[in-house]
């Protein structure tokens, strides 16, 4: 009798994992997780916001997540504050665990996610994919060094404060940097990976990118309903 028991059991635990395991792939199928790369001034700010506005989707930008921990004031937040401050880099693991979390209030009511600017190297997106979900598209705005330096120094010279960044130096290092880990990024992940060329006008640029993410769409509303 008790191993009858034992069996009932286990056999009651293997069907609920099972049920769990569906709900999670269903869940996955329906909600895309779409990484939006581009270096700074390719303009993936503005067609981040578009997408946000046409499909609802949740905008997690890394860098947002971090200042918002920091003005939380706490124990994170200060721990945190003092790394930047000092000119570190923030582990990944801490800027994981602040996706993550964003991810998880998320997920109930969104529609999809948009995370930006995250992964910044190959290992990052690695982690991501294991930690929380994979992911499904990599949408990347190219554009060429000399149309990001140029809208990045118009940008700062428009601006009420000034950086001490803000200088073609120190952009164009930036840039070369994430030239180099974007490509690692890029050659990882080819297969998910739609490029599209962010030197056009932002509505020409809005309409692939809407096109893209239509196909996408689809092909996860299929996979739902195979499930």
């Amino acid at each position: 009798l008790f191993m009858c028991h034992q069996k009932t059991m286990k056999r009651e635990a293997q069907e609920k994992l099972k049920a769990e395991q569906l709900r999670k792939a269903q869940a996955a199928a329906e909600i895309p997780i779409i990484w939006i790369l581009g270096g700074p001034g390719s303009g993936k700010g503005t067609q981040c916001a578009k997408i946000v506005e046409k499909y609802g989707f949740t905008h997690l930008s890394s860098g947002d997540l971090l200042r918002d921990e920091v003005a939380s004031g706490s124990d994170k937040g200060r721990q945190l504050q003092a790394i930047m401050t000092s000119g570190g880099l923030v582990p990944n693991e801490e800027v994981l665990s602040l996706l993550n979390a964003a991810v998880s209030r998320a997920k109930g009511n969104s529609k999809g996610f948009l995370i930006d600017g995250y992964p910044r190297e190959k290992s990052q997106g690695i982690a991501f994919e294991q930690t929380i979900a994979p992911c499904d598209l990599v949408i990347y705005f190219e554009c060429s060094e000399e149309s990001m330096v140029k809208r990045i120094m118009n940008r700062a010279a428009a601006a009420a404060v000034k950086r001490a960044d803000d200088n073609e130096e120190t952009i164009r290092a930036r840039l070369h940097t994430f030239k180099m880990n974007t490509s690692e990024i890029l050659a990882l992940y080819a297969d998910k990976t739609m490029t599209i060329n962010a030197e056009r006008d932002v509505e020409d640029i809005f309409m692939e990118t809407v096109n893209i993410i239509n196909c996408l769409m689809q092909k996860k509303a299929k996979a739902s309903a195979s499930c």
